[in-house]
C-alpha cells in the first residue's frame, strides 16, 4: 500500500509540474505538439544550471523595486539557474533600451520586463522575433509580441485603494489623485479610482497631481495642491513617490490626520506613518511574486512542451497563461507590522 501512495505522489507531482506552463510560440518548445517518448515525453532542453535569465527594469534606486530584485534571485534559486537584473536607477527608456538590447546580446533563455512604456514594444519584438521569450511584469506592453503578463491588476488595484478612501473621508469632500502622466498601468489604477469615485456625489476629484515618480518633487506638488484647497479631505496616491511626496506635504502643513492619505505599496516611510497615523492605508502589490511566476513561465517554455495540439505554434497557440493577477492587499494599522521589513 505505501508502495502505491508513493508511486501515485510521484505522479502527481510530475503532472503538476507539467502543466505550471506549457509550449509557445516564440519559446524553444513553440514547435512542440508532442515531445516524443523519452524518459520524459514532455521534456524539451534538457536542464542546466547555466542557462541564463535577465530581468530588464528601471526604477532600481526606488524601495518598492527591492521586490523585483529579491523576486528574480528567488526564483533563480528555486530553478537552479543564473539570473541577472539590470537597468538605470531612475525612469530612463533610452537607457532601458540599451539594457535589454545588451541582454538580447547575451542570448538568455528567457527575458523579464518591467513594461513601464509602451516605446519598449520594438525590441521586445526583436527579442521575440529571435527566438528568446519575453514575459512582461507590473506594467504591460500588450501591443507586443511578449507571451504573458505578470503583475498587479491595476484597474482593481484602484478599486482598492478607492474604496478605502470613501471610507476614510466617509464618503465625501474633496480630494486629489497623485500619479505620473502616460503611464498605461497607472492610468489604469486612476481609471479603478474613478470608477468608484464617481459612484458619490457629495466627493470631488479637484485635481489630479504629477508626481514625476519622484518624491521630492512629488512633495512639491501635494504641497501646492494643498495651499490651494484648504478643506482637502484627502490625497490618493498610485505608486510610492506620491505617497511620500503627500506625507511630507501634509506633515508640512500640520494637517496629519485631517488630510487623509491613502498611498500604494510599501515603503518604509509611509508604513512607519501608518503606524503613526499620519497615513490612513497604502495599497501593498505582492511584488516578488511577478518575478517567480514570470520566470517560472519562461523556464517551462523552454524545457516543458504540453501537447495542447499536433502543433501548438502552427495552431496559434501561445502555450502560456496570458494574463496572471498577483494581486494586492490593503495595508493599514490593523495588519503593518507584518509589512515592516527589519
Amino acid at each position: 500500500m505505501k508502495k502505491k501512495l508513493t508511486t501515485l505522489l510521484a505522479i502527481l507531482i510530475a503532472v503538476a509540474f507539467v502543466f505550471t506552463g506549457c509550449g509557445s510560440a516564440g519559446g524553444p518548445a513553440a514547435n512542440q505538439g508532442n515531445a516524443g517518448n523519452s524518459d520524459n515525453e514532455y521534456m524539451v532542453v534538457p536542464h542546466d544550471s547555466n542557462e541564463l535569465y535577465v530581468h530588464v527594469s528601471c526604477y532600481g534606486s526606488l524601495d518598492y523595486f527591492y521586490d523585483h530584485k529579491l523576486g528574480t534571485e528567488i526564483a533563480g534559486k528555486i530553478l537552479d539557474v543564473k539570473t541577472e537584473y539590470v537597468g538605470p536607477a531612475g525612469y530612463d527608456m533610452d537607457a532601458m533600451v540599451n539594457a535589454f538590447e545588451q541582454a538580447i546580446a547575451k542570448q538568455p533563455a528567457g527575458i523579464i520586463v518591467f513594461g513601464a512604456d509602451d516605446t519598449l514594444g520594438a525590441v521586445i519584438d526583436k527579442a521575440t522575433d529571435s527566438g528568446i521569450p519575453v514575459v512582461c511584469v507590473d506594467g504591460d506592453v500588450a501591443s507586443s509580441k511578449r507571451v504573458a503578463f505578470v503583475g498587479t491588476g491595476h484597474f482593481n488595484a484602484g478599486v482598492m485603494g478607492a474604496n478605502a478612501l470613501v471610507e476614510a473621508i466617509g464618503g465625501k469632500g474633496k480630494i486629489a489623485l497623485m500619479t505620473t502622466p502616460g503611464q498605461s498601468h497607472l492610468e489604469e489604477r486612476i481609471r479603478g479610482y474613478k470608477s468608484v469615485l464617481d459612484q458619490y456625489p457629495d466627493i470631488e476629484i479637484v485635481q489630479i497631481g504629477d508626481t514625476q515618480t519622484d518624491p521630492t518633487v512629488s512633495a512639491q506638488a501635494a504641497s501646492a495642491i494643498v495651499q490651494k484647497f484648504p478643506d482637502l479631505a484627502g490625497i490618493a496616491c498610485v505608486e510610492a513617490a506620491g505617497g511620500a511626496g503627500a506625507l511630507t506635504a501634509v506633515r508640512e502643513a500640520g494637517k496629519e490626520g485631517q488630510i487623509k492619505i491613502i498611498s500604494m505599496d510599501r515603503g518604509s516611510d509611509v508604513l512607519e506613518a501608518i503606524k503613526d497615523g499620519d497615513v490612513t492605508a497604502t495599497v501593498v502589490q505582492q511584488t516578488a511574486l511577478m518575478p517567480i511566476y514570470a520566470m517560472q513561465i519562461l523556464y517551462n517554455l523552454r524545457h516543458y512542451g504540453v501537447p495542447i495540439s499536433s502543433d501548438n505554434q502552427k495552431a496559434g497557440l501561445t502555450g502560456t497563461p496570458v494574463n496572471i493577477d498577483t494581486g494586492c492587499v490593503i495595508v493599514d494599522k490593523d495588519n503593518v507590522d507584518y509589512f515592516i521589513r527589519d
